[in-house]
């Protein structure tokens, strides 16, 4: 007689950019096993192809996590943590005096977490010169997969995040797609760009929607209080 399979309960949720209800379940030991080994290896590159194929696992392969903008797949994977392990997480937090070694234990209710946005009306089209400019959009983990960001040294990702909010590209005799072209070309392109034009892109990019979670505490060693900001997957679940 063979073993019982247990049965998993299912859920949805609704993705940030698209509004598109899709359905998951909770992840399975199988898979907890898979994160832990890339969260203990400290890889970047291993953590988000183990997020990405536990979310492909748990939307039974109805959400391709490549067409996802990386706030939807920190909010998704950030569902899933939550109906799979719990919806508390504890993290701990490190006294930001220098000086001081201390640190206290913080909880974070998952479920209130919400994608927000600091520059509301900052708009994606950005003119250049008289003649060219450039539309661009949320990063995506294709695109950014694409480029290999996470094996790139800093001042190589600030030109791969930059080509990675590319749309398009356009003047007096056209618009050029950035999918149609190579990434020599969008480097060179982007390698032509002033100060100011980076300024304008990083003002778009940080008007973008997030994950975070501010949170205030003070140091139980110096008795110093202190106020920061968590962004990003890693962070609520230090």
């Amino acid at each position: 007689m063979s073993l019982p399979i247990l049965e998993t309960p299912k859920y949805t949720v609704i993705i940030p950019s698209t509004k598109k209800s899709v359905e998951y379940r909770p992840y399975l030991v199988k898979e907890e096993k898979i994160l832990m080994l890339a969260m203990e290896s400290e890889d970047e590159k291993q953590m988000i192809t183990a997020v990405k194929d536990i979310i492909r696992a748990c939307t039974f392969e109805k959400l391709n996590p490549e067409d996802l903008t990386t706030v939807d797949l920190e909010y998704v994977f950030l569902k899933l943590r939550s109906k799979s392990v719990g919806e508390i997480s504890t993290v701990t937090l490190k006294c930001q005096n220098a000086e001081c070694t201390g640190s206290v234990s913080a909880q974070i209710e998952l479920e209130s977490i919400e994608p927000t946005s600091t520059g509301a009306g900052v708009s994606n089209r950005i003119q250049l010169t008289d003649k060219v400019g450039m539309t661009l959009r949320p990063m995506t983990v294709r695109s950014l997969s694409r480029l290999g960001v996470e094996s790139k040294s800093k001042s190589e990702q600030v030109t791969a995040l930059v080509i990675s909010s590319i749309e398009s590209i356009f003047d007096e005799n056209g618009t050029y797609r950035a999918e149609d072209h190579t990434v020599e070309e969008l480097s060179a392109f982007v390698d032509s760009l002033s100060t100011p034009h980076l300024q304008k892109i990083q003002a778009y990019v940080e008007s973008l929607p997030r994950l975070t979670k501010d949170l205030e505490y003070t140091c139980p060693t110096c008795k110093v209080k202190h106020k920061i900001t968590l962004a990003g997957l890693q962070s609520f679940f230090a």
